[in-house]
């Protein structure tokens, strides 16, 4: 017997759940599917939200040719094999050389983004002379996946998880329609872990709802699935999408100055099994660009809890990765030293090797000295304040300034200091 998700696997549009944004009336894929004016796109969106499906839905509403090839298992052979095929159904169909764009077949790629260069390249051809209408589907980012000819040949679509009114629909279908379920009478009298662990993934909803039922449960609750999955497979790649979108959320929450939000980012790394000293790092980076100047512990008490993890391992390094993060959120920011170190960059890529005055340079042969390296340098530390008014720049830039200070009151403070040191705003 078939899978309970290949058993419920939508033929028509109006079967089809979700992504009403694409799919709905009056959006971009019914209007091209109504039409009939198919162009090459890319789904992108996480596992389990129709993306195969509905390139098959596509195909069949268009009555198109339907040639599908995995990434994992195909390369430029089979790509091309798909292409010469197309190309004589075209010859046979209608004496033309390419197919036009109603007639042309459509080849689904799943998991696009695993093709190589060399594999996307042997694409291109057919894409653009309309001999294949391409459709992929990736889970990965396609901007970083997918080479920019073929993007520029393609749209880029991106579909969402399942919600809850979509997974309930789901799961009222598979309920009322399975011939199998129905003649099991299953019921499910409780929603909120089968919609918890599916994760907005219809094909994880429909397996649960199958591994439940295949251990001979007729009656579905939240305790008989906890029971069942033992624990929440939490959605997070290490190596992909996710990964980079939760780390993003992390940090921008402790610039955001949010501990509250913080902090669930940071269990959501935790639960999945993100390597601690990935999470640290961040952490003593979020310091030195977001809290800066305005509290220069912030960056002790990252380095603290980098160094805590190393000693006292896992799991208990959870507590001091949660100290340094409401740490950092509730600390006041500054990105002045952020700002300042790329300032100068620019205008060392810009202005290139500025000669180093000579009073700053070290004498350290007779030559040297002979030339004036290090002559008129006045040593701060004999002077009042150990400080002493003295160019430091190079020459062309010795009106410039990198540090500009902000509002915190660490830093107005050391402000108020460079001023009473310098006289004015300008050092040199």
């Amino acid at each position: 017997m078939l899978p309970l998700a290949e058993r419920l696997r939508p033929k028509t549009l109006n079967e089809y759940i979700g992504q009403k944004h694409l799919v709905g009336e009056g959006a971009i894929l019914r209007q091209m599917i109504e039409s009939g004016n198919l162009s090459s796109f890319i789904l992108w969106g996480p596992p389990g939200v129709g993306k195969t499906t509905l390139a098959r839905i596509i195909a069949h509403e268009l009555q198109r040719p339907f040639y599908t090839l995995s990434a994992v298992t195909s390369g430029v052979k089979e790509v091309r094999d798909v292409i010469d095929k197309a190309k004589r159904e075209a010859q046979l169909n209608s004496g033309l050389f390419a197919p036009t764009d109603k007639q042309s077949p459509i080849l689904f790629i799943d998991e696009i983004h695993r093709f190589s260069k060399s594999q996307q390249d042997s694409l291109l051809g057919a894409v653009e002379d309309g001999t294949i209408t391409l459709i992929g589907a990736t889970t990965e980012n396609p901007s970083f996946e997918v080479i920019n000819p073929l993007l520029s040949r393609c749209q880029i679509y991106v579909l969402q998880p399942l919600g809850k009114d979509d997974l309930l629909e789901l799961l009222h279908r598979a309920l009322t329609e399975d011939e199998y379920l129905k003649e099991r009478q299953v019921k499910v009298v409780e929603t909120e872990a089968i919609l918890r662990y599916s994760g907005g993934d219809a094909r994880k909803l429909l397996n649960i709802i199958e591994l439940v039922t295949n251990s001979g449960v007729q009656t579905i609750d939240n305790e008989t699935v906890t029971k069942q999955l033992q624990q929440n497979p939490v959605a997070y790649d290490k190596d992909g999408e996710l990964h980079y979108d939760i780390i993003s959320a992390f940090i921008k929450s402790i610039r955001g100055s949010d501990p509250d939000a913080a902090i669930y980012w940071l269990a959501r790394m935790v639960a999945a099994g993100e390597d601690p000293k990935f999470i640290a790092r961040r952490l003593v980076i979020s310091a030195s660009e977001d809290i800066g100047l305005a509290n220069p512990n912030a960056m002790l008490v990252a380095n603290a809890c980098f160094d805590t993890l190393t000693k006292i391992g896992w799991p208990e390094g959870r507590i001091p990765l949660a100290l340094a993060t409401i740490y950092l959120a509730t600390s006041q920011k500054s990105n002045s030293a952020y700002l300042a170190i790329d300032a100068a960059l620019a205008e060392v890529e810009k202005s290139g090797n500025q000669p180093v005055p000579l009073h700053l340079r070290n004498a350290s042969t007779k030559l040297m000295e002979e030339l004036g390296y290090h002559e008129g340098y006045q040593y701060a530390h004999d002077f009042p304040n150990h400080f002493v008014h003295q160019q430091y720049m190079p020459d062309e830039l010795k009106d410039t300034k990198f540090w500009n200070p902000q509002g915190s009151p660490q830093e107005q403070k050391i402000a108020e200091w460079m001023r009473h040191l310098w006289g004015n705003d300008t050092k040199n």
